[in-house]
């Protein structure tokens, strides 16, 4: 509770709707308990009195009655009129799109005909109708605003539902013996209770307008108790010669429906599992940088990564993803990054061109340099330029990233028009070639494909023609071969060193595999809670690790035709970022730590290319030295 309260007041619209609408709510509850005049008592004498009247802080109406206390037990009855109708519009709208999209089939198509039906109907004259047809009174008005919006809520949960009917977690549900209700209950409803109250909070403001318009036309609230709406109806007749009888009302409906839809956006947002990280803010053009004056240059490369720090900054909580990393890329060199989720290797690559998202993420020490040029303190158009150009990323899963709305032929011709005045022609033809380029079949046929038309492999081949699309001098591909089986993987591997040969491609490789990196990468380095322990030449490392972290990695790999062996397991977990040892992370883990590995920082240190941020490497690395 306290986080959904912390996120919701973050976004200040919302916490100023939630503070209004609260005042107004709990002088509704007090309403009772307060010395206030009859709302129903009249007295001709003194009608029409103007606001700060004595005993009439706002005035009274064409009845000489306390405008004060009727507003105040009309908002009371308005409030409790319009939440009912909210709450029985979406439990009856609720319940009926998800047994809709649970059942599917015939049972969906008849249901949702029917709400087609209702929706048809323009929902003001629909509720007219239903009220008409069951007489004017504010129970009757109840029941027309809850009807009309039922369908809403049905269409509304409907569509997610459909879209968790098939859901593995249901499948196993159903396999392991559980019935449709149980199922319905304890599986799709804990899904969809989010989506029911951000539906709610979005139309209470709505259903009370309507609530108040039937009162305004005298088939709501009949006298002598008022509420809002009806208020106004009583008071059109003074609108000129007493405006405050209309305004006083009007003022009210005005705040209780702004209030609630600024606090509807609120709890849409503090609802959403995806904003929780950070603020509830839309993510800047580029990473936040609040650093100090880059380091100078540790060496020379293509792509030089030195002293790299990337935080995630979450309130009072501060994660540091990447906590100073060094690297370089030489032209036509293959780099590999590896190490387990959540070491800070996909954080490192998207850091390099700006790419992680702020808030909450935060660049805070370090540079990174393209042919000597700082692109941490690079303009957002200087980095646009170079994003996609010079510096290209293949992302782990293509379908996610690939448009679904337009062909992959549209797409590569898109991002080659980015960055080059070609016509729709000229660039078109070259997406047909980048295709042929990367092994696709019948690349001009395939062009005109969706990405949901084509196989994983091919996704991914069309991944790295994109990537490939203005001869970029380095890409950096995440993890682009994780989800291929093994034939179409070795495929792509081929091809990227194909293309690395031929191209003269500098290639940060991301992945948790030894074997593709003993095969595609000439250097590897070894990341662990965001620091690299551990870098070196592929065949150096793989055949005599120096970090006890990289030997047990290597333990873990499965081994084809050695016989048995018994397969190692890295005791504990990896540590959380926002709370990192003293020392080395690595030492809570480690079998060799001695009280030296948890006192003060240890440097990655070495000679000859090989470097290991460790006081006691493996002795077959010692040996190898």
């Amino acid at each position: 509770m306290r986080l959904f309260l912390r996120l919701l007041f973050r976004n200040r619209l919302a916490g100023f709707g939630a503070v209004v609408l609260g005042a107004i709510v709990l002088l509704a509850l007090l309403t009772p308990i307060l010395p206030l005049q009859p709302p129903n008592a009249t007295d001709t004498a003194n009608r029409f009195l103007r606001p700060l009247s004595a005993g009439h802080p706002l005035g009274t109406d064409h009845l000489g009655r306390d405008l004060l206390s009727r507003l105040l037990w009309g908002t009371r009855l308005s409030l409790a009129v319009g939440f009912a109708a909210a709450l029985v519009a979406a439990v009856l709208g609720a319940a009926v799109g998800i047994v809709a999209g649970y059942a599917g089939g015939r049972t969906d198509n008849v249901t949702m005909r029917g709400i087609d039906m209702l929706m048809a109907f323009p929902y003001i004259l629909l509720a007219l109708a239903i009220v008409a047809a069951l007489g004017p009174g504010l129970m009757n008005a109840l029941i027309a605003v809850a009807v009309v919006n039922i369908p809403f809520f049905a269409r509304n949960i409907r569509g997610v539902t459909v879209s968790l009917a098939h859901r593995e977690f249901v499948d196993a549900a159903r396999l392991s013996g559980l019935g449709h209700g149980r199922i319905l209950l304890t599986e799709v409803l804990p899904n969809v209770v989010p989506v029911i109250v951000i539906a709610m909070s979005t139309t209470v403001g709505w259903m009370i307008l309507e609530t108040a318009g039937l009162s305004f036309l005298g088939l709501g609230s009949q006298p002598p108790r008022a509420d809002l709406g009806s208020m106004l109806g009583e008071a059109r007749g003074a609108m000129i010669s007493a405006p405050h009888t209309s305004l006083v009302p009007g003022a009210m409906i005005l705040l209780i429906v702004m209030s609630i839809n600024l606090l509807g956006d609120g709890v849409r947002d503090a609802l959403d599992p995806r904003l929780r990280s950070g603020a509830l803010a839309r993510p800047m053009a580029a990473t936040a940088v609040d650093r100090d004056p880059p380091p100078p240059a540790q060496g020379e490369g293509l792509l030089r990564i030195d002293g790299l720090q990337t935080e995630f900054r979450m309130g009072a909580r501060v994660g540091r993803a990447v906590g100073g990393v060094d690297l370089s890329l030489a032209p036509g060199e293959c780099v590999g990054l590896i190490g387990e989720s959540g070491s800070g290797k996909s954080v490192t690559a998207l850091s390099v061109m700006g790419l992680v998202a702020s808030p909450p993420g935060v660049i805070t020490a370090g540079a990174v340099r393209l042919d000597g040029e700082d692109l941490l303190g690079a303009s957002y158009g200087r980095l646009r330029a170079l994003r996609g150009n010079r510096v290209a990323y293949i992302f782990q899963d293509p379908l996610s990233t690939l448009h679904p709305l337009y062909t992959v032929g549209e797409q590569l011709a898109e991002a080659i028009r980015v960055h080059h005045p070609v016509s729709r022609a000229e660039a078109h033809a070259r997406a047909v070639k980048l295709l042929d380029d990367v092994r696709i079949p019948n690349a001009a046929e395939r062009a005109g494909a969706y990405p949901h038309e084509l196989s994983g492999g091919m996704r991914q081949r069309v991944g790295i023609a994109m990537a490939l699309a203005n001869d970029p001098d380095v890409i950096i591909a995440d993890e682009p071969t994780t989800a291929l089986d093994v034939t179409v993987q070795a495929q792509v591997l081929k091809l990227l060193h194909d293309l690395r040969r031929s191209r003269g491609l500098a290639i940060l490789f991301i992945t948790h595999d030894f074997g593709v990196v003993a095969q595609l990468c000439d250097r590897v380095a070894v990341m662990y809670a965001g620091r690299i322990v551990e870098e070196g030449p592929t065949e150096a490392v793989l055949n005599a690790p120096a970090h006890p972290y990289t030997a047990r990695l290597i333990d873990c790999v499965p081994e084809l035709g050695g016989g048995r062996r018994r397969l190692e397991a890295i005791p504990g977990l990896p540590p959380a970022v926002d709370d990192l040892p003293p020392g080395c992370a690595f030492a809570p883990r480690c079998a060799k730590a001695q009280a030296e590995c948890r006192d003060g920082d240890i440097a990655l240190a070495g000679r000859d290319g090989r470097r290991v941020r460790c006081l006691y490497p493996e002795p077959a690395a010692r040996a190898a030295q």
